[in-house]
């Protein structure tokens, strides 16, 4: 079966690169969302929760500065260097990988207090909320596009339906 990039990361030094890529970060920034629920709908801004918040936010915004630098390194440009994207599906979903993981580091750094320091608390509030969401509309694309065939662009631009210049595809 062809898979994109995404799913080979994923499915190749079993179990390592599921844990580095999907696992640990996924577990971080699902715990930072239920939490961020949590707080919203309780309006509980103080406890062990909120703490809980705060130490995931933290942790996997610094998580994804590592995760975006290595594959941005060791895929993203020799990849793109070699010609090898697997269609424009393939894009999206390493793309959407990444781009998922900027809103958390936006949360860190938040949290850290480097960005928005001077905002009020309902504001930064706010900001974590809309980056808790980015995340996961952007990771769940990820997601999906990661699991399709790549090819099958490949197949509608062979009926006819526009090109993908510049992008190959393994059969």
């Amino acid at each position: 079966m062809n898979m994109t990039h995404y799913m080979e990361l994923l499915a190749v030094n079993q179990p390592w690169n599921l844990l580095i890529f999907m696992a640990i970060p996924i577990v971080l920034a699902e715990t930072l969302a239920i939490s961020e629920l949590y707080l919203l709908f309780t309006r509980n801004f103080t406890g062990w929760v909120q703490q809980l918040n705060r130490v995931c936010g933290i942790a996997v915004g610094l998580y994804f500065v590592g995760v975006i630098a290595y594959l941005l390194v060791n895929a993203v440009v020799p990849i793109t260097k070699a010609g090898e994207w697997r269609t424009a599906i393939d894009v999206i979903a390493v793309g959407s990988y990444l781009i998922g993981g900027l809103p958390l580091i936006y949360i860190a750094l938040q949290e850290l207090g480097w960005v928005n320091a001077r905002a009020s608390a309902e504001h930064q509030r706010k900001v974590h909320a809309i980056c808790v969401a980015l995340f996961l509309v952007f990771g769940h694309i990820g997601m999906i596009t990661g699991m399709l065939d790549p090819t099958l662009f490949a197949s509608l631009e062979a009926m006819g339906y526009g090109g993908m210049s510049g992008m190959t595809h393994t059969p």
